[in-house]
């Protein structure tokens, strides 16, 4: 019953709050408020086996999966100084920086990859793709500034942002796999994993690049 209400109750009200814009509940409603449902109506089932560890695996599928990701759809619905209508290129802006910094850090890291990051959690990410994925993915996105209600150099800050976060999201990610002993997150897409192995680098750029834009150009 735990799982049923955090997938059919807590999941499309997250996503209804943010289509309605409701910033105030949307923003607190899975780390406060579901954060606490979620023991307590485990504890009253009456289960104790693994107790801690079933509501942390509940408690981290609905922070990452549902409010984080969420994260990425609510920018459209942010209220920008000069930028009314125009939400949709943020959003783009956003997935586009993402996206790429993964490529990048994948090509520089065959190319020049030498040293590793964290060889027990992700063998192939190496410190000379990460930092010439990161530059270059940056790079694109200052150039990109104009999709956005960015400046150039508020633009580079926040490729820079999203493409560090992206990197941290991945290696994360990457843990929770090796902590499960698994490859991927499903096998949505042949060759490439589930949809969570496509995003993992969103799931961590999408709310600080919403948070900071929230607050300075609102």
């Amino acid at each position: 019953m735990t799982l049923f209400w955090s997938f059919f109750v807590i999941t499309p009200l997250q996503y209804v709050l943010v289509g309605i814009g409701w910033y105030g509940l949307f923003s607190i409603l899975i780390p406060v408020y579901a954060f606490l449902f979620v023991p307590i109506r485990a504890a009253i089932a009456g289960d104790t086996e693994r107790f801690l560890e079933r509501a942390a695996k509940i408690h981290w599928g609905l922070m990452i999966c549902v409010y984080c990701v969420s994260h990425a759809p609510a920018l459209l619905f942010l209220d920008l100084r000069g930028y009314r209508g125009e939400n949709a290129k943020l959003l783009l802006f956003l997935i586009v920086v993402a996206q790429i910094s993964d490529v990048l850090q994948y090509v520089w890291g065959k190319l020049l990859g030498r040293h590793q990051i964290a060889p027990s959690v992700s063998p192939n990410k190496t410190w000379e793709g990460f930092v010439g994925g990161v530059l270059c993915a940056s790079a694109i996105g200052t150039a990109l500034w104009w999709l956005t209600p960015y400046t150039p150099l508020q633009a580079a800050g926040m490729s820079l942002a999203v493409t560090l976060l992206g990197f941290a999201g991945g290696l994360t990610m990457s843990a929770i796999k090796r902590d499960r002993g698994v490859k991927d997150y499903g096998e949505t897409i042949p060759g490439h994993g589930g949809i969570l192995d496509r995003i993992d680098s969103l799931c961590f750029a999408a709310p600080v690049l919403f948070h900071l834009t929230r607050y300075w150009f609102s």
